[in-house]
């Protein structure tokens, strides 16, 4: 496993953004571990969240894209912060762009937020997690509508690794299928198992045999077989 990703999984339960427990998540399924993004909230915290994905990026996609799209609200802070990562980790200058839940219709007038849209743009989307696809789903009309631009990738921070809506392959899988857009992540539920299980962080284990056995029967049920 590449350094960053083992510094990424550290970081995370450091933020105390990912967290191992008993969790009910939307789909009404019982979980035992849970990511929530908006848990970064210092500057530091952004700065290197930043970082990751355009770590991430860098391997998965290249640097062959002009724009950022981060879908609100939690995508905006991940779009800004790594489109200033880019710049001062490659040189790489890219716009930035999210949508608005509603249309402004004075002073900054419409949809989205940051850069404009345009043709033959090339965009890399970027989430936190992806369970379900839904907030694909309702974005990717979104960009499709303001030009003919060519939508290279969506990376998010967590693959989770489990079924989505189909319950027949993931939900990273379902939306390759549906949208063709390639779906990568900065790193796996398993790589993040392998990682922390039985590793002492900061005076404690984060994933003991206990969180193990649940994470394995979560797996059994709703994993991507």
């Amino acid at each position: 496993m590449e350094q960053y990703k083992q510094e990424f999984i550290e970081f995370m339960v450091d933020s105390e953004v990912l967290k191992f427990g008993e969790f009910t998540l939307k789909s009404g399924r019982k979980s035992p571990f849970f990511m929530n993004a908006g848990a970064y909230v210092t500057g530091l915290q952004l700065r290197k969240l930043g970082e990751y994905y355009a770590k991430a990026i860098h391997d998965n996609f290249s640097l062959d894209f002009d724009v950022l799209f981060g879908p609100a609200y939690k995508g905006i802070p991940l779009a800004v912060s790594t489109a200033m990562a880019l710049s001062s980790l490659y040189g790489k200058e890219v716009r930035y762009c999210s949508n608005r839940k509603e249309v402004k219709d004075h002073g900054d007038t419409g949809i989205l937020l940051g850069s404009g849209l345009y043709d033959k743009d090339r965009v890399i989307m970027i989430e936190d997690v992806t369970t379900s696809g839904k907030s694909i789903e309702e974005t990717y009309p979104i960009i499709k509508a303001q030009a003919d631009v060519e939508i290279k990738g969506l990376i998010v921070s967590l693959n989770r690794m489990e079924v989505g809506l189909s319950g027949k392959m993931s939900a990273l899988e379902e939306i390759k299928e549906k949208y063709g857009i390639e779906a990568r992540s900065i790193v796996n539920m398993k790589e993040v198992t392998e990682c922390l299980y039985n590793k002492n962080i900061k005076g404690r284990i984060v994933i003991d045999d206990t969180i193990k056995a649940a994470l394995d029967d979560y797996y059994e049920e709703y994993g991507v077989k």
